[in-house]
């Protein structure tokens, strides 16, 4: 459980992301999401994303809440340095648990960050200090510890979540979880057939096969992303999907 990301990643997915089903279907559900969550609240309110990375979820959440102060924070100068050119929202290069903010935030994102931390528990209770009062944490990490692989080593994942253990750590850190659901159900079969017969193959390389899956193959790629429409008309009616290889949880602050 070393946790941690590689810097050199930033490039990689830098290169695809934009185009990428995978990166387009997050992105989807969480504009439907973050529009809903900040409808009622003034202009001004403010929103802070831990672990943009490249800036494209930072850049989504602008889009998603114009009347916002959209904030972006990441641990690496590589990430933001790629966020730069996606976004004009303020970047912040700093750890969360020394997040140097002396005010709240209304919404908080964490777009498949908290698998990278050992301390998980830890790290969600910087985040409640971080949220107004009755503010709210929009969140995504992947799921199913069976579909764990090659892909989660080489991008030094601690964990994949089940549903119980993602709503109990929110809990435990003193977060009402609102919405919970798997998402990405679409991709379930092909992952688990697809990283299995991948896992088979002697000498792997496990950075050089990540990559690989990371490739757009342009028929195979459009087909998906029409699936993933499809689902988050669901997910923005906060239906419960059946599976999913990823969770979505939208948490408040305990009044």
């Amino acid at each position: 459980m070393a946790g941690g990301y590689d810097p050199d990643f930033f490039a990689l997915l830098d290169a695809v992301e934009d185009r990428h089903f995978w990166f387009r279907g997050r992105a989807r559900v969480i504009d439907s999401l973050s529009r809903q969550l900040t409808a009622n609240l003034p202009t001004g309110h403010r929103i802070l994303e831990l672990g943009c990375g490249n800036g494209g979820m930072l850049r989504a959440l602008a889009n998603a809440c114009p009347a916002a102060q959209v904030i972006g924070m990441d641990l690496f100068a590589e990430g933001l340095w790629h966020a730069r050119r996606r976004t004009n929202c303020p970047l912040v290069q700093a750890d969360v648990c020394r997040a140097p903010f002396s005010t709240r935030f209304e919404l908080i994102g964490m777009f498949d960050v908290l698998e990278h931390i050992p301390d998980d528990r830890g790290i969600l209770r910087e985040v409640n200090k971080l949220l107004s009062p009755e503010g709210a944490l929009l969140m995504t990490v992947p799921a199913h510890p069976e579909l764990w692989s090659y892909f989660d080593e080489a991008s030094q994942h601690c964990r994949r979540y089940t549903m119980e253990e993602l709503r109990g750590k929110l809990e435990e850190a003193e977060l009402v979880v609102e919405y919970l659901t798997p998402f990405m159900g679409c991709l379930y079969p092909l992952m688990r057939i697809g990283r299995w017969v991948k896992s088979l193959r002697r000498n792997r390389d496990a950075t050089a096969m990540t990559a690989a899956e990371l490739r757009i193959t342009p028929g195979l790629n459009g087909l998906l992303d029409l699936l993933l429409k499809r689902e988050a008309r669901s997910i923005e009616e906060r239906r419960q999907l059946s599976s999913g290889t990823s969770l979505l949880a939208v948490a408040r602050r305990a009044t």
